[in-house]
This record gives C-alpha cells, sequence and structure tokens, in this order.
C-alpha cells in the first residue's frame, strides 16, 4: 500500500483547463479562448527581449529592481512596494502561501478566476465561494460570508469570466469592512482596459490590508513570456518576496516587460482598438438575440437560452474555425466567453453566430 500521500485540499484541486488552441480536422483556426491581444505584444518587446536572449547564460537580476523602476514612474507608485512573479498567478499563490493555510477560509465570488480556489487549496485553507448579484461582485455577500476564520478575500476588478466591475467606492466599502486580520486582494488583470483606472492602487496607499495584482499576460500581449506584478504595503511585500524564489522571472520576461510598460502609445492603440470592437461584437451578437452584461475587459460574456444552446452554438462555431471559451466550470453553463479579437476576427465570430442563430448546424 502506498504511503507517499499529497497533504490534504491537493486532490481536491481540478486541474486547470487552459483554453483550446486546436480544433481537429480545422487547419486555420481564430482563438478567441484565452483573452489574448490580437495585435500581440509591443515592437519593443520583441526587440528587448530578443536582446535579452543573448544572455541566456546569465540568471536574471534577483531583485528586478529596474522593471520595479519602470512600473512605478508609469503608475506612480513606489518600486519597494512592487513584487514580480510569473504571471499574477504566482503572486496569488504566494498570497495564499503566505496569509491561509489549515483551518483557514478564502472567500472570492461565484464567477471568480478558478486560481483562487486551486491556491487556497493547495495552501491547505478552505474555499468559500460567495454569492455575485447578476454576474456582478456583491460587497454586501463577501461582508456577511466573513467568519473568524477568514484570512483572504479575493475579487477581480473588471472581473473574468463575466467582464464586469465595481466602484472604487465599493472596493473601499469592502475593504474598511472586513474584520481586522483579513487581507484584501484586488486582482487587475484586465485593469488596463479600463480608462484612467488604477486597478485600486491609491486605496493599496491609503490602507495596509489590500494588496494588487496585475499581469502582463493581457494587454500587453505577453502571456507566453509569463510575468505579473503585484503592489502592496511594503510590510506585506517583504512577506511574500520570503517565500519568492530569488530567479523566479526570466530575464527575457524582465526585458520585455520593461520594454512594454514604457511604449504608452502600443498601449493607448491596443486599449482603442480593444473598446471600438468589443462594442461592435456585443451590440452585433444583441441584434441576434445574444445578450451580455456592458464588459470592462478584452472579451465579452455571450449568454444564450440555455446550456445546450450554448454548447451547440461553441459546436458549430468550432466548425467554422472559430474557438471561444465554454464557461460551465465558472457556474456560467448557458454562457460562452469570447476574446475580442481584430475587425476580422469579430466580423466572421458575429456572421458564424448568427448563422448558428438562423438554423445553420
Amino acid at each position: 500500500m502506498n504511503k507517499i500521500t499529497p497533504q490534504p485540499g491537493i486532490m481536491d484541486i481540478a486541474i486547470y483547463q487552459s483554453g483550446a488552441a486546436h480544433v481537429a480536422g480545422v487547419s486555420n483556426v481564430v482563438k478567441l479562448s484565452s483573452n489574448e491581444n490580437p495585435f500581440g505584444p509591443s515592437p519593443r518587446a520583441v526587440e528587448a527581449m530578443q536582446a535579452a536572449a543573448a544572455q541566456m547564460h546569465r540568471y536574471p537580476n534577483s531583485d528586478h529592481a529596474p522593471l520595479h523602476q519602470a512600473i512605478g514612474e508609469v503608475h506612480g507608485l513606489n518600486p519597494d512596494q512592487i513584487i514580480c512573479g510569473a504571471g499574477s498567478d504566482e503572486i496569488i499563490a504566494f498570497l495564499c502561501q503566505c496569509y491561509a493555510g489549515p483551518g483557514d477560509e478564502v472567500l472570492y465570488t461565484e464567477h471568480g478566476f478558478s486560481m483562487y480556489r486551486i491556491s487556497a487549496l493547495a495552501a491547505g485553507a478552505t474555499p468559500v465561494e460567495v454569492k455575485e448579484r447578476e454576474r456582478v461582485t456583491d460587497v454586501d455577500a463577501l461582508l456577511a460570508g466573513c467568519t473568524d476564520r477568514t484570512r483572504l478575500v479575493f475579487i477581480a476588478n473588471p472581473n473574468n469570466p463575466t467582464g464586469t466591475m465595481i466602484s472604487e467606492a465599493e472596493v473601499a466599502r469592502l475593504a474598511d469592512g472586513l474584520p481586522d486580520g483579513v487581507l484584501l486582494v484586488l486582482d487587475g488583470a484586465y485593469a488596463e482596459y479600463v480608462e484612467g483606472f488604477d486597478a485600486g492602487a491609491a486605496l493599496v496607499s491609503s490602507r495596509s490590508n489590500i494588496v494588487m495584482t496585475r499581469t502582463f499576460s493581457k494587454l500587453y500581449g505577453l502571456g507566453g513570456a509569463r510575468i505579473g506584478w503585484g503592489y502592496g504595503s511594503t510590510a506585506i511585500i517583504d512577506v511574500l518576496n520570503r517565500v519568492r524564489g530569488p530567479f523566479n522571472v526570466s530575464s527575457t520576461a524582465l526585458a520585455a516587460a520593461e520594454a512594454s510598460i514604457r511604449d504608452l502609445d502600443y498601449v493607448a492603440k491596443c486599449r482603442a482598438e480593444n473598446a471600438k470592437w468589443r462594442g461592435w461584437l456585443a451590440e452585433a451578437l444583441a441584434e441576434v438575440g445574444v445578450v451580455s452584461d456592458i464588459s470592462c475587459t478584452n472579451f465579452i460574456l455571450a449568454r444564450f437560452g440555455s446550456q445546450g444552446e450554448a454548447e451547440a452554438c461553441d459546436t458549430y462555431l468550432q466548425k467554422q474555425g472559430l474557438i471561444v471559451r465554454r464557461v460551465a466550470g465558472y457556474n456560467l453553463p448557458e454562457a460562452l466567453r469570447i476574446t475580442i479579437g481584430d475587425e476580422t476576427a469579430c466580423r466572421q465570430l458575429a456572421q458564424a453566430v448568427k448563422d448558428f442563430k438562423n438554423g445553420a448546424k
């Protein structure tokens, strides 16, 4: 009998399923399943990564100081309060590892990012799902869900996969209403898609019980490089750095991220194109009876009449070489999450959904 067993909670983790990238029998596909930037990374990021590749035999800078400085300059933040990770996923894992464990609870919303549950279980803590209000984070429900065992509360703002967000005043109300000893984590993976939005950075600066996470995987187009960052009080960042591996982010990723965040014109261009085609696609789908909430991200959550209709539409789209994301695992079985592509992809997707609604099989 095998006596080698994993820690409690590990086998309760369902292995993360990323967005599909291939369809059997279809050679040319349009991938709209992983919320990637259809325009790719900034050319400056590509150049910086290529230059850094020549030094891949050297270990990367372990303190990430140049990137911290760049983030600080662009966002007006103290570089000493920043930590970088292999995607914001790693920062989320650090937070659970450092602040939650057996006997503790980690709260997140019913349609929240699946890594909150996974990271809580990996730390031995108990994940607690809290209801949303029509696919929008419900501050009152989160506050009511807190117990003397609660240690962390995660919200994505804007949220994935719903695309909705709550106001800064609501976030502040949540932070101020939490019991002592509870840390609020603001996941800002999609914050760059909201013009003038600081993702809660000002709230972090004025309160000791909030941490913000961000990523370079979405608007910056560096999903394949795996790099993200977090911002919190110096005390919290000090704690997180004690579990961070000294070389957790590659030198190529660091170089690409620094070039990306400084290319403000490219960021503005990508944001504008996304907003244009997001609005167009949502309207085009609504015209054929497929509704969605106002999205603040680079995707829309298209809602159908039933789970069966959503799945049938997905199957039809795959036959057309269009890959979107089923979100039944996020308690949204009647919906499909559709990444905003370029003009060609959006028009192709809209026509395919229209054809499906008109009876195409």
